[in-house]
Protein backbone atom coordinates (compact mmCIF):
# COMPACT_ATOMS: atom_id res chain seq x y z
CA UNK A 1 0.00 0.00 0.00
CA UNK A 2 1.37 3.42 -0.88
CA UNK A 3 2.02 5.69 2.08
CA UNK A 4 -0.11 8.77 2.35
CA UNK A 5 1.77 11.94 1.45
CA UNK A 6 2.09 14.39 4.33
CA UNK A 7 0.54 17.77 3.72
CA UNK A 8 2.70 20.83 4.16
CA UNK A 9 2.04 22.81 7.33
CA UNK A 10 1.46 26.17 5.75
CA UNK A 11 0.92 27.83 9.12
CA UNK A 12 4.34 26.72 10.37
CA UNK A 13 5.95 27.74 7.10
CA UNK A 14 4.33 31.15 7.33
CA UNK A 15 5.56 31.65 10.89
CA UNK A 16 9.10 30.68 9.84
CA UNK A 17 9.04 33.18 7.01
CA UNK A 18 7.88 35.93 9.37
CA UNK A 19 10.63 35.06 11.86
CA UNK A 20 13.28 35.20 9.13
CA UNK A 21 11.96 38.56 7.90
CA UNK A 22 11.97 39.95 11.44
CA UNK A 23 15.52 38.72 12.08
CA UNK A 24 16.73 40.27 8.84
CA UNK A 25 15.02 43.53 9.75
CA UNK A 26 16.56 43.50 13.23
CA UNK A 27 19.96 42.80 11.72
CA UNK A 28 19.52 45.81 9.49
CA UNK A 29 18.59 47.99 12.47
CA UNK A 30 21.68 46.83 14.39
CA UNK A 31 23.93 47.60 11.43
CA UNK A 32 22.31 51.02 11.04
CA UNK A 33 22.74 51.79 14.76
CA UNK A 34 26.39 50.71 14.65
CA UNK A 35 26.98 52.88 11.62
CA UNK A 36 25.33 55.82 13.37
CA UNK A 37 27.51 55.28 16.43
CA UNK A 38 30.75 55.23 14.41
CA UNK A 39 29.74 57.77 11.76
CA UNK A 40 32.13 60.70 11.91
CA UNK A 41 29.64 62.99 10.21
CA UNK A 42 30.77 65.55 7.64
CA UNK A 43 34.51 66.15 7.35
CA UNK A 44 35.84 69.65 8.05
CA UNK A 45 37.36 71.29 5.00
CA UNK A 46 39.64 74.19 4.23
CA UNK A 47 43.14 75.27 3.34
CA UNK A 48 44.41 74.40 6.82
CA UNK A 49 42.61 71.07 7.25
CA UNK A 50 43.38 67.58 6.03
CA UNK A 51 39.84 66.26 5.63
CA UNK A 52 40.98 62.63 5.90
CA UNK A 53 43.05 62.87 9.07
CA UNK A 54 41.58 65.97 10.70
CA UNK A 55 45.05 67.51 11.00
CA UNK A 56 45.48 71.27 11.08
CA UNK A 57 48.75 71.59 9.19
CA UNK A 58 51.41 74.30 9.45
CA UNK A 59 54.60 74.56 7.44
CA UNK A 60 56.24 72.23 4.94
CA UNK A 61 59.38 71.04 6.69
CA UNK A 62 60.89 67.66 5.88
CA UNK A 63 60.06 66.19 9.29
CA UNK A 64 56.47 66.01 10.52
CA UNK A 65 55.51 66.45 14.15
CA UNK A 66 51.91 65.48 14.90
CA UNK A 67 50.31 66.38 18.22
CA UNK A 68 46.92 64.96 19.30
CA UNK A 69 45.21 67.24 21.81
CA UNK A 70 42.01 67.27 23.84
CA UNK A 71 40.95 70.70 25.07
CA UNK A 72 39.74 69.28 28.39
CA UNK A 73 43.21 67.82 29.01
CA UNK A 74 45.33 69.92 31.44
CA UNK A 75 48.54 68.17 30.37
CA UNK A 76 47.83 69.20 26.76
CA UNK A 77 47.63 72.77 28.01
CA UNK A 78 50.96 72.39 29.82
CA UNK A 79 52.52 70.78 26.75
CA UNK A 80 51.43 73.67 24.52
CA UNK A 81 52.62 76.27 27.02
CA UNK A 82 56.00 74.52 27.24
CA UNK A 83 56.65 73.60 23.61
CA UNK A 84 54.17 75.54 21.48
CA UNK A 85 56.42 78.51 20.81
CA UNK A 86 59.41 76.29 19.94
CA UNK A 87 57.28 74.20 17.57
CA UNK A 88 55.98 77.30 15.83
CA UNK A 89 59.52 78.64 15.45
CA UNK A 90 60.60 75.33 13.90
CA UNK A 91 57.73 75.74 11.44
CA UNK A 92 58.75 79.31 10.59
CA UNK A 93 62.37 78.20 10.14
CA UNK A 94 61.27 75.48 7.71
CA UNK A 95 62.48 72.71 10.01
CA UNK A 96 59.20 70.84 10.53
CA UNK A 97 55.66 70.37 9.34
CA UNK A 98 53.45 70.69 12.40
CA UNK A 99 50.11 68.93 12.64
CA UNK A 100 47.60 69.61 15.39
CA UNK A 101 44.90 66.96 15.73
CA UNK A 102 41.98 68.13 17.88
CA UNK A 103 40.35 64.99 19.27
CA UNK A 104 37.84 64.05 21.97
CA UNK A 105 38.60 61.31 24.48
CA UNK A 106 37.65 63.02 27.75
CA UNK A 107 33.91 63.54 27.38
CA UNK A 108 33.49 61.35 30.46
CA UNK A 109 35.15 64.14 32.46
CA UNK A 110 32.34 66.52 31.48
CA UNK A 111 29.51 66.55 33.99
CA UNK A 112 25.88 66.39 32.98
CA UNK A 113 26.63 64.81 29.63
CA UNK A 114 27.91 68.14 28.31
CA UNK A 115 30.63 66.48 26.16
CA UNK A 116 32.99 69.42 26.36
CA UNK A 117 35.83 67.58 24.63
CA UNK A 118 33.67 66.92 21.57
CA UNK A 119 32.20 70.42 21.55
CA UNK A 120 35.54 72.19 21.88
CA UNK A 121 37.09 70.03 19.15
CA UNK A 122 34.09 70.92 16.98
CA UNK A 123 34.66 74.60 17.70
CA UNK A 124 38.34 74.29 16.77
CA UNK A 125 37.45 72.71 13.43
CA UNK A 126 34.82 75.37 12.80
CA UNK A 127 37.34 78.17 13.30
CA UNK A 128 40.01 76.37 11.25
CA UNK A 129 37.52 76.06 8.41
CA UNK A 130 35.91 79.51 8.56
CA UNK A 131 38.89 81.61 9.67
CA UNK A 132 42.09 79.58 9.21
CA UNK A 133 44.39 82.52 9.94
CA UNK A 134 42.82 82.75 13.42
CA UNK A 135 43.05 79.06 14.30
CA UNK A 136 46.19 79.27 16.43
CA UNK A 137 44.83 82.28 18.28
CA UNK A 138 41.64 80.35 18.95
CA UNK A 139 43.53 77.31 20.17
CA UNK A 140 45.42 79.55 22.59
CA UNK A 141 42.11 80.99 23.78
CA UNK A 142 40.68 77.52 24.39
CA UNK A 143 43.66 76.65 26.54
CA UNK A 144 43.60 79.99 28.34
CA UNK A 145 39.93 79.44 29.15
CA UNK A 146 40.28 75.71 29.76
CA UNK A 147 37.69 74.41 32.24
CA UNK A 148 38.60 72.05 35.05
CA UNK A 149 37.98 68.36 34.61
CA UNK A 150 34.74 67.04 36.13
CA UNK A 151 32.85 70.21 35.23
CA UNK A 152 30.38 70.96 32.46
CA UNK A 153 33.01 72.96 30.60
CA UNK A 154 32.28 76.08 28.60
CA UNK A 155 28.96 76.59 26.85
CA UNK A 156 28.65 76.75 23.09
CA UNK A 157 27.86 80.44 23.50
CA UNK A 158 31.14 80.93 25.33
CA UNK A 159 33.04 78.96 22.68
CA UNK A 160 31.50 81.18 20.01
CA UNK A 161 32.39 84.22 22.09
CA UNK A 162 36.05 83.22 22.21
CA UNK A 163 35.93 82.87 18.42
CA UNK A 164 34.49 86.37 18.13
CA UNK A 165 37.24 87.73 20.37
CA UNK A 166 40.01 86.43 18.09
CA UNK A 167 38.29 87.62 14.91
CA UNK A 168 36.67 84.32 13.91
CA UNK A 169 33.04 85.27 14.39
CA UNK A 170 32.20 83.57 11.08
CA UNK A 171 32.47 80.23 12.90
CA UNK A 172 29.60 80.98 15.30
CA UNK A 173 26.86 79.13 13.42
CA UNK A 174 29.08 76.09 12.88
CA UNK A 175 29.88 76.00 16.60
CA UNK A 176 26.22 76.28 17.56
CA UNK A 177 25.19 73.57 15.11
CA UNK A 178 27.84 71.12 16.33
CA UNK A 179 28.70 70.43 12.70
CA UNK A 180 31.90 68.52 13.48
CA UNK A 181 31.04 67.32 16.97
CA UNK A 182 31.56 63.63 16.07
CA UNK A 183 34.79 64.19 14.19
CA UNK A 184 37.13 64.42 17.16
CA UNK A 185 35.83 61.22 18.74
CA UNK A 186 35.96 59.34 15.45
CA UNK A 187 39.56 60.39 14.78
CA UNK A 188 40.63 59.39 18.29
CA UNK A 189 39.14 55.95 17.73
CA UNK A 190 40.53 55.64 14.21
CA UNK A 191 44.05 56.46 15.38
CA UNK A 192 43.79 54.42 18.59
CA UNK A 193 44.57 57.39 20.82
CA UNK A 194 44.46 56.35 24.47
CA UNK A 195 45.82 59.50 26.08
CA UNK A 196 46.70 63.09 25.33
CA UNK A 197 48.90 64.71 24.36
CA UNK A 198 50.04 62.02 21.96
CA UNK A 199 53.07 62.95 19.84
CA UNK A 200 54.24 61.37 16.60
CA UNK A 201 57.35 62.14 14.57
CA UNK A 202 57.24 61.10 10.92
CA UNK A 203 54.44 58.68 11.73
CA UNK A 204 56.23 57.07 14.68
CA UNK A 205 54.30 57.32 17.93
CA UNK A 206 56.60 58.46 20.73
CA UNK A 207 56.67 57.50 24.36
CA UNK A 208 57.45 60.90 25.82
CA UNK A 209 58.42 59.32 29.14
CA UNK A 210 61.23 57.53 27.30
CA UNK A 211 64.37 59.67 27.11
CA UNK A 212 65.28 58.46 23.61
CA UNK A 213 61.84 59.21 22.20
CA UNK A 214 61.70 62.55 23.99
CA UNK A 215 65.05 63.46 22.47
CA UNK A 216 63.71 62.74 18.98
CA UNK A 217 61.05 65.35 19.59
CA UNK A 218 63.20 68.02 21.22
CA UNK A 219 65.95 67.67 18.61
CA UNK A 220 63.48 68.74 15.93
CA UNK A 221 62.26 71.85 17.71
CA UNK A 222 65.44 73.08 19.35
Amino acid sequence: MAQAQSKPNWFAIGISIVVVVVLVALGGVVVWMNNQATDAGPAPKGELINSETGALTYGDGEDTVAVYIDFMCPICNQFEQTYGEAMQKAVTDGEITLEYHPIAILDHYSTGGSEYSSRSANAMFCVAEKAPDKALDYMESLFTNQPAENTAGRTDEELAGYAEEVGAGAAADCIADGTYKKWGTAQASKNDIKGTPTVEVNGERLDMSNSTDFQKFTDLIS
